[in-house]
């Protein structure tokens, strides 16, 4: 179940009620007494601040907000203080509320974002499931705008649904199977590839990684085609799907790395989410998702360190490292991208744990190709919904690092930079506009960060859906 946002149709000032404000806010409407007034403004003395009010007819949060020197900060802000309020909402066992922003800056919608996010929770495997109260959150906003939020929460709910279930159920089967579903719900349409059809189209990468599995691959197509699409070529998201990584016979340790490898198809989520979100939001742009699927184990039958593989454009790579997996599967797909003749290829994974060690987890990292103008577009779409990108050196020289002696490309590079040699390995299997985007940080946490949760995040959903917005409005 996830939080539903709806338009406020009348006032509901005798129910649950958070108001957004500041000390020169317009106070008069609610009927506060003298006395909550002053309480109220002694309050606002204070640089930010949250107030309650228990009313007879219902309860009323008053938010205060000091001014932020950049936008994006104060948008942020807001999210983490409707995220703060769930724990108190559901202890209260609220179920519905109404948000009324006061602000110059109407934060609303991004104070429901932070609120319906926080309030998201995994109970399928519990036997007893005490589930959180809250399930409408009422704004003053357009049509669209509620339409477009509440496809994004559902959109990062999905995400974050897939990558927290466990391989005992999301084989790459039934990712495909999950895929098709929710396709059908949102109104894009999936064609699912199996091993026969990806041995015809000798996916080297994808069946190599595939050889110590327990069940076959899956390489899977979404077509979002509005009748009224913009683009002329379409954008394609190309996602990581490895639905459990054990690092294959370059075994993981278990604690703290393969136990919570049931995340490495965070990418594929990702992707399924943000189309999700632009398919239910009926955004008129072609998009394109390519999600190859499978796991990575160290089967009888596995590829071994030292072996050479054949990838689909006919590249030799020599095998050096089992567990640097996700660039072989995630090189297939940007092959098969080139058949779309894309204006734009966006892949996303948990690639690379150098990657995490670089950021952590307040940022995707960022490499590519792509002309200057589309880079500060992705950028600008990073810091408007925080899931900021840090744009690595994409120097020549990282190349180097992946010579082999005996094919033409090795698939890991030296100790040095390896989430950048990772994002070379995949631009050799490129020639159109394209960027990686390594989620290894942010996709999975081991503890609450406001309203990315515990487990999977769904991070990268928010970031593609405001920039293919932002693209089907520029005709």
């Amino acid at each position: 179940m996830s939080t539903v946002i709806h338009k406020t149709k009348e006032s509901f000032v005798n129910k649950n009620l958070i108001i957004l404000g500041n000390s020169s806010s317009d106070w008069s409407q609610f009927g506060f007494s003298d006395q909550e007034m002053n309480f109220i403004h002694a309050e606002f003395l204070q640089k930010e601040s949250s107030i309650e009010l228990n009313k007879f007819s219902g309860r009323v949060f008053i938010e205060s907000f000091a001014k932020e020197e950049e936008l994006y900060k104060l948008l942020e802000r807001s999210r983490e203080r409707g995220a703060k309020l769930i724990k108190k909402l559901n202890s209260y066992r609220v179920e519905e509320v109404e948000i009324v922003s006061l602000l110059d800056t109407d934060l609303s919608k991004y104070f429901a974002e932070g609120m319906a996010l926080a309030n998201y929770q995994f109970l399928k495997y519990f036997t007893v499931k005490e589930k959180n109260s809250l399930d409408k959150i009422y704004i003053h906003a357009e049509d669209s705008v509620i339409t477009n939020l509440n496809a994004l929460i559902k959109g990062t709910i999905y995400a974050r649904d897939l990558v927290n279930e466990p391989l005992s159920y999301l084989t790459a089967i039934q990712f495909s199977k999950d895929i098709v579903r929710i396709g059908e719900e949102a109104g894009f349409h999936t064609e699912v590839l199996h091993k026969k059809q990806i041995e015809t189209l000798k996916m080297g990468g994808l069946l190599s990684v595939n050889k110590g599995a327990t069940e076959p691959p899956t390489f899977n197509v979404l077509n979002y085609k509005p009748k009224n699409h913009v683009n002329t070529n379409p954008i394609v998201l190309v996602g990581k799907g490895i639905v459990y990584d054990t690092g294959g016979l370059s075994l993981k340790s278990t604690l703290n790395s393969m136990d919570i490898m049931k995340c490495d198809m965070a990418g594929g989520a990702t992707v399924l989410g943000a189309i999700y979100a632009v398919a239910k939001s009926s955004l008129p742009i072609h998009i394109i998702g390519l999600i190859p699927a499978t796991e990575n184990r160290p089967g009888g039958n596995a590829y071994t360190p030292g072996d050479v593989i054949h990838m689909m454009n006919g590249t030799s790579v020599e095998v050096l490292n089992t567990d640097a997996e996700g660039r072989l599967v995630l090189a297939d797909a940007l092959c098969y991208a080139k058949k779309y003749d894309p204006e734009l290829v966006i892949d996303i994974a948990t690639l690379t744990g150098a990657a995490y060690r670089a950021i952590g987890k307040y940022g995707i990292v960022a490499m590519g190709n792509v002309a200057p103008s589309i880079q500060q577009e992705l950028s600008d779409c990073g810091n408007a919904t925080y899931e900021r990108l840090a744009v690595m050196p994409f120097w020549d020289e990282y190349a180097d690092l992946l010579k082999s002696d005996i094919a033409d490309i090795k698939n890991i590079g030296s100790t040095q930079a390896g989430h950048i040699s990772a994002g070379k390995f995949l631009e050799h299997f490129t020639d159109y506009s394209w960027m990686h985007f390594d989620i290894a940080g942010p996709a999975f946490l081991s503890a609450d960060d406001y309203y990315r949760l515990k487990g999977g995040t769904g991070v990268g959903v928010r970031i593609l859906f405001e920039y293919l917005i932002r693209k089907s409005n520029q005709v």
